[in-house]
């Protein structure tokens, strides 16, 4: 396991330049985890700088309207994520003086914010010791290291393991690399693969070791036509105005008033959006 930390070392001095990579800034972290969720690269890079020009801080976000927040947010889908950021930004703000905690606990304990979320945070903005595990550092995990599938304990166990002393920031983001760009779900790159020496299923062969391995990605539903299409329609709507409560059906451009009701009552009830006199708004 030596080998592969050393060969990963290596990789981390020529990582991508992106933004989120240049600062240690709580809440730039926070920010930019939060957007990466489900989302490219390409689409968060913009809509970052634009989302940290008006919310610089978590009490810029928690002193504007969730629904601010939510038509800031338009663009990069799953809005729920901006309900979530701007209530973690109220509870930083209430809890924690306006300052993004370094503490793992405390971090876990912000609303949205998950066991990966919250050690990113924890790791690129603040440099503690943890292993960071998304798809890509559990499908280079079970590759290189296991040679075989892994389970959500022994995964995030391994990370957690393989972290070298006092180089937290420049290991996990450089595995997080090797998954996204080399050692990639469906087309690994084993030809130029500077990993490939310690790599414990080239060694051993047989079946890609991902299949089982908790946390790597399961499909998406086909999303036209989807509940999360109709959705992202409305809250971008919502975005320009309020809109009539008769008029969500065309909006949405379904005919089945069951589904456009059902959609509309999940839409409210995740925060998304208020229904006054017939009316359907962003939250105030």
């Amino acid at each position: 396991m030596v080998a592969f930390v050393d060969a990963v070392l290596a990789l981390s001095e020529d990582l991508r330049d992106f933004p989120w990579r240049r600062t240690r800034d709580g809440w730039a972290v926070l920010v930019s985890e939060t957007m990466l969720q489900q989302t490219q690269t390409t689409r968060v890079v913009p809509r970052f700088h634009q989302f940290l020009a008006r919310f610089p801080t978590p009490a810029d976000c928690a002193d504007a309207s969730v629904g601010e927040v939510i038509a800031l947010w338009q663009g990069l889908g799953y809005n729920r994520r901006a309900v979530n950021l701007h209530r973690a930004a109220t509870a930083i703000v209430a809890d924690h003086d306006g300052e993004v905690p370094d503490d793992l606990d405390d971090l876990l304990a912000l609303p949205g914010v998950g066991p990966y979320t919250a050690r990113a945070v924890a790791v690129f903005a603040h440099e503690q010791h943890h292993g960071v595990v998304d798809t890509n550092v559990a499908r280079v995990l079970a590759r290189a290291v296991a040679g075989r599938s892994l389970g959500a304990r022994e995964v995030q166990a391994l990370a957690d393991d393989l972290v070298p002393d006092g180089r937290s920031w420049a290991y996990n983001q450089a595995v997080m690399e090797h998954g996204a760009t080399t050692c990639t779900k469906r087309s690994p790159d084993c030809g130029s693969c500077r990993v490939a020496v310690t790599c414990a299923w080239r060694e051993r062969g047989g079946p890609d070791p991902v299949t089982g391995t908790a946390f790597t990605t399961t499909p998406q539903s086909t999303f036209e036509g989807s509940d999360r299409q109709g959705r992202g329609r409305l809250v971008a709507a919502l975005a320009s105005g309020p809109v009539a409560r008769e008029a969500v059906a065309d909006v949405v451009d379904w005919d089945d008033p069951d589904r456009v009701a059902a959609m509309l009552a999940g839409v409210v009830a995740d925060g998304l959006a208020v229904v006054d006199d017939d009316l359907v708004r962003l939250p105030g």
